[in-house]
């Protein structure tokens, strides 16, 4: 059954490297105190964080247990990693916020199936760029760096998308792409 909450799941996707945590953090940055607070969700990884993530570092076993006590309202396996979104989200779409969380694509599907209330941003950064991002930032191993660079090859376009960010120049103009669209949605939550 699909859940019809007031507020609104964003679900920030887009390839290793295209810069979606920066572009997160940035909106939260910016994202003016007098409209409605919106959320932006840590989520647990089996892996420590970066320094432009925020998350929850977490061992296999911690994990898949908190698994099987419904912890996680979404969680996803990629890279040998698990990821999970915390099920506190749902408290605050009860209340009526925008909750924005950096997923994987894969679970784009079941969460629609899920939440009704959902949006799909993706932030397209063209092949070279996100290379060239990838190598700088040192973060995988050689074969993870391998995976992660063929499958942004593959993954240039998410036609999926309810909204897309180019974020191939000025990290601001990206910012503010998103900045403008996350501001246009609690404006139409009010009506």
């Amino acid at each position: 059954m699909v859940k019809n909450f007031p507020g609104t799941l964003i679900l920030v996707v887009g390839n290793s490297g295209s810069g979606k945590d920066s572009i997160i953090n940035g909106v939260s940055e910016k994202y003016p105190l007098d409209l409605k607070k919106i959320y932006i969700v840590k989520r647990y990884i089996t892996r420590p964080p970066s320094e432009t993530e925020n998350n929850y570092l977490i061992g296999s076993e911690e994990f898949n247990e908190m698994s099987k006590q419904g912890e996680f309202a979404l969680q996803w396996h990629i890279y040998g990693l698990d990821y999970g979104v915390p099920i506190e989200i749902e408290e605050w779409l009860k209340k009526g916020h925008i909750v924005i969380v950096n997923v994987s694509r894969t679970i784009i599907n079941d969460a629609r199936k899920k939440y009704k209330n959902l949006k799909v941003v993706f932030i397209e950064v063209p092949f070279e760029t996100t290379l060239q991002r990838l190598k700088s930032r040192e973060r995988e191993s050689e074969q993870g760096l391998k995976e992660r660079i063929e499958r942004a090859r593959n993954n240039q376009k998410f036609l999926e998308a309810d909204f897309e960010i180019d974020n191939s120049g000025d990290l601001d103009e990206a910012i503010n792409q998103f900045l403008n669209y996350v501001i246009s949605i609690v404006k139409d939550n009010k009506h």
